[in-house]
């Protein structure tokens, strides 16, 4: 499996502007610039392995903020990532159906399994691909934000499910969207996983926490796959508390949706066009997007361009009032 490209490598890119101001402004990734406190760890956190009863209430915490309709179903996983590569080693599935454009590792964990994979770019057509015994849909999509009701969802995941496929939709940015456009909490099937994400909203990644949704039958295989220890004891009480701060979560998407309509008015007096995007990401387009890139990369701010899409950058969110000055003298 070749390299996918990502955002998020500012060794690569101190390399490439070496005369760039430190310290660099990140903004190529979708990660909330402004984490939760995880607060104290405790000392048993660092020292002994994880109970499974402490395992299962993370779990539990998760179902509740999801919305799915039972704990177990929800698999804590070492991140979104891990589940990515897992799956295809864990679903029978020859042919691949992918709704891109969307995050290329769908597509590149399939192909190394030895899966044929097509992407196609509407679900009307995705819904025709007869052959395909997966589907797989990114929700709301990276790097455009597109949305898919859960309606066409589920209607989607019943004619899989007949012909006995599997519908796989990542929703590792939908903690910033309105819980109704979650299929968590109408679960359809047996033939159903569902992807999500700690740490893009809260803002921990390098927690690396992430968590499959599925009916219990499937979700005691994959907890299986995983293994009895797949994450640390520092996840398990960060993740149980940030579950629980309903307010903190709840003014987190706020400031993000004003921070996100924030940027589109910077981008859009730059002169990009923005294409849509997430409380957390905002894609915009030009003609003059590799000198955007290269301009913004000689200020230190690193944004997310697309090798497939030469005219498309991706910007996350600024955080401090300092880092949002910056951005904005480098595009004016």
């Amino acid at each position: 499996m070749g390299e996918v490209y990502h955002g998020g490598n500012i060794a690569a890119a101190r390399l490439r502007f070496p005369q760039a101001p430190s310290p660099w402004l990140d903004l190529s990734t979708g990660i909330n610039p402004l984490a939760y406190a995880p607060g104290e760890i405790s000392p048993e956190a660092w020292t002994r392995l994880p109970e499974p009863a402490a395992i299962r209430s993370l779990e539990a915490a998760a179902a509740e903020a999801y919305g799915a309709p039972d704990a177990a179903s929800v698999v804590a996983t070492p991140g979104a990532q891990a589940l990515i590569q897992l799956l295809p080693r864990l679903l029978p599935g020859k042919h691949v159906a992918i709704l891109g454009l969307t995050y290329a590792e769908h597509e590149a964990c399939w192909r190394a399994a030895g899966a044929q994979v097509e992407t196609i770019e509407t679900v009307e057509t995705l819904d025709k691909l007869g052959e395909a015994d997966i589907a797989v849909v990114v929700n709301p999509n990276n790097p455009d934000g597109r949305l898919v009701p859960r309606q066409a969802l589920i209607e989607l995941a019943a004619r899989l499910a007949r012909r006995g496929g599997t519908l796989i939709v990542d929703e590792a940015f939908m903690d910033a969207e309105p819980v109704a456009h979650s299929l968590a909490p109408a679960l359809p099937s047996e033939h159903t996983v569902l992807l999500r994400s700690f740490g893009k909203l809260y803002g921990l990644a390098g927690l690396r926490l992430g968590f499959a949704v599925a009916s219990p039958a499937l979700a005691a295989v994959i907890r299986r796959a995983v293994g009895p220890w797949a994450v640390s004891g520092a996840a398990i009480e960060i993740g149980r508390r940030a579950y629980a701060d309903l307010p903190w979560r709840s003014a987190a998407v706020a400031r993000l949706t004003q921070d996100a309509a924030r940027l589109d008015t910077l981008l859009r007096e730059a002169g990009l066009a923005v294409l849509g995007g997430t409380p957390l990401f905002r894609l915009a387009t030009s003609p003059d997007a590799g000198a955007w890139f290269e301009r913004l990369g000689q200020a230190g701010i690193l944004v997310r361009p697309f090798p497939a899409r030469l005219e498309w950058l991706r910007f996350g969110l600024p955080g401090r009032e300092a880092d949002w000055q910056r951005l904005a003298a480098a595009l004016s």
